[in-house]
């Protein structure tokens, strides 16, 4: 016990040399006698699993509320010290984060009613207090990380939980470690075989590799400095295994098609010279066509920035390269979290639009949902497949699920535009309705003003729950009208 708080005030001190030791002091010695008495399955003292939830909190450089909070975030529910207690010792902050991660409760498979409940007060109590979520992901981690001392079939509820439901959270508000370290750590009980199949996949490529990237890498630095590009920062990032995996299901397992198997980061003081450094690089060696992408002038809807380039390196050999500022990297990393980071300077409390936006949204599917397998499949299929991003002819982006339709996009601008949809051009070519969109395309809706109402037959082929929700609405009210014009008038 002792040794987790040591790591914590250690790691704490290490971005934070000036903060309220005393706070943190009082919140674990709450803990300690709050959870007094109780142990995990693995026999371990409890207190042990909060203290490392701050830890992880605070490894990201948090500030000290979401620290505290992380102490102390199973405490109302499973000990006799309330809420209000909480709040009145440590401040409106903490008990606010506290009570969202509290109003979540433990996510336990009760039947499926039961499930989608704790489902919706999940994302509602995020939408109140986006800070709740990322304790919630923080504690996520660490029960992911102990899962051994559980039984197989709980092991497999939480870790294929967790690949279906926190994972693609995290993704889309941009949390891109938070995300991968879950993947991996659930990877592992969800499909035990492949895991090892992709471990030691990686492992020998890794070998093979490590030496000829650290000599591109050396290569890189000196034409880079030749240059006169002030590099902060140049590291080889190996690619997370879920990742690999599902590139790997993509390729029909030909590793020899995954070129980011080690990408090579590259971070630099400011956007004109990540443009300057991709100049450079392309210089050196021959870009691989197509596989240019420039995240900075188009960023990802979840705010990723970041220069992507492929080139033949030394003997022909390909190599990923991704340049970023730091602030983008951070961004990249911890994406909503990083809102939070610890500053010496006062940040603004407001969430960035583009993440309060989806939460909201997010949060009102849930509240309205009907409790019911149906629903929490549509829920999974809309929001946490894989995204894409589409553009408007005005440069607007809209984000979609993989394989959304014109008519999918035609309802996330506005309800009008797709109950009059009467055809599309993708990329300036007039397209098919049912035509599945990819990220980059520019899509025109055309409209037809005399149109009254989508074609019921939509429903078969658009993916969002929107447009499949106006679809049914329009119809029952069309039925409904035929009645009323049929019926004798009294």
């Amino acid at each position: 016990m002792a040794s987790e708080y040591d790591q914590l005030i250690s790691t704490i001190k290490a971005y934070h040399k000036d903060a309220d030791f005393s706070l943190v002091e009082k919140a674990h010695k709450l803990a300690v006698d709050a959870h007094k008495g109780q142990r995990r399955m693995s026999g371990e003292p409890y207190v042990n699993h909060p203290l490392r939830t701050a830890i992880t909190l605070a490894e990201m450089e948090l500030q000290l509320p979401i620290v505290i909070a992380g102490i102390l975030h199973d405490v109302p529910e499973d000990t006799d010290v309330t809420l209000e207690t909480i709040t009145k010792e440590f401040g409106h902050d903490v008990g606010s984060i506290v009570e969202g991660v509290t109003k979540v409760g433990k996510v336990k498979y009760r039947g499926v009613s039961r499930y989608v409940e704790n489902m919706r007060r999940f994302f509602i109590a995020m939408a109140a207090d986006a800070r709740s979520l990322i304790v919630k992901f923080a504690d996520r981690i660490d029960n992911l990380r102990t899962l051994e001392s559980l039984p197989p079939k709980k092991q497999y509820r939480i870790a294929l939980e967790s690949l279906e439901i926190f994972s693609p959270v995290a993704s889309r508000l941009g949390m891109g470690e938070m995300k991968g370290t879950i993947e991996d750590l659930a990877f592992q009980y969800v499909y035990p075989k492949r895991y090892d199949y992709v471990k030691k996949i990686v492992q020998q490529r890794y070998e093979a590799k490590n030496e000829y990237i650290n000599t591109v890498m050396k290569i890189a630095q000196k034409e880079l400095k030749r240059s006169g590009i002030q590099m902060t920062s140049m590291v080889g990032r190996l690619k997370h295994l879920y990742s690999l995996h599902r590139k790997l299901e993509k390729y029909d397992r030909d590793i020899t098609k995954i070129y980011d198997l080690i990408a090579i980061r590259v971070i630099v003081p400011d956007v004109a010279q990540c443009y300057s450094t991709l100049g450079v690089l392309h210089n050196l060696w021959k870009p691989l066509k197509g596989r240019i992408k420039d995240y900075i002038s188009q960023p990802k809807p979840n705010g990723y920035q970041s220069l992507h380039t492929t080139v033949f390196a030394i003997g022909g050999e390909i190599v990923e390269f991704q340049i970023r500022t730091e602030e983008m990297h951070e961004a990249a990393e911890y994406g909503l979290a990083a809102h939070w980071h610890y500053s010496e300077h006062e940040k603004t409390s407001k969430i960035p639009e583009r993440h309060k936006r989806w939460i909201d949204e997010l949060a009102r599917v849930h509240k309205e949902m009907v409790k019911g397998l149906k629903d929490i499949e549509s829920i999974k299929l809309d929001f946490f497949q894989s995204r894409i991003f589409v553009i408007t002819p005005k440069g607007d982006v809209i984000d979609l699920p993989e394989d959304a339709t014109p008519v999918d996009f035609a309802y996330a601008i506005h309800t009008d535009i797709g109950n009059k949809c009467s055809g599309a051009r993708v990329n300036s070519e007039i397209t098919r309705l049912d035509t599945p969109l990819k990220s980059g395309d520019v899509v025109e809706v055309i409209t037809d003003k005399n149109r009254k109402g989508p074609s019921p037959d939509w429903i078969n082929f658009v993916k969002t729950s929107i447009a499949k929700s106006r679809i049914r609405t329009h119809a029952k009210k069309s039925i409904s009208d035929w009645i009323k014009g049929v019926l004798p008038k009294k």
